[in-house]
């Protein structure tokens, strides 16, 4: 099985409990590992043979930006659910950090891994 790794995706949302976490966009870091085929596009090099991460990061942008999570948990599990939705994804690991979420650590993270059914 080949991967494909998304690295520190900087994005800005609406998440936390809190009221004061609930007025401003706070900074979030996404990483994303899919697990996945890609044997046929490293010879035919031809993006329709393998898995289309830059479509997979809009979707993700757009659902980080236009959101307004309460729990990291809930965030890192539709992240995920747009990764394994994309064809060719037959497992998909994410891990969200919220920077800051703490005093004295640099930050919190909630990773989830899932297979295709």
């Amino acid at each position: 099985m080949e991967r494909i790794h998304i690295r520190d995706l900087n994005l800005r949302c609406i998440i936390g409990v809190f009221p004061e976490e609930r007025k401003d966009r706070q900074d979030i870091v996404i990483n994303i590992t899919l697990d996945c085929a890609f044997g046929e596009a490293a010879s035919t090099d031809r993006l329709e043979d393998t898995v289309d991460y830059k479509s997979i990061t809009k979707r993700i942008i757009a659902l980080v930006e236009e959101s307004e999570f309460q729990l990291l948990e809930s965030l890192v599990d539709r992240v995920c659910e747009i990764c394994l939705a994309a064809p060719g994804v037959h497992r998909a690991s994410v891990c969200i950090d919220k920077p800051g979420a703490l005093r004295f650590a640099r930050s919190v993270a909630v990773e989830i891994a899932r297979e295709r059914p």
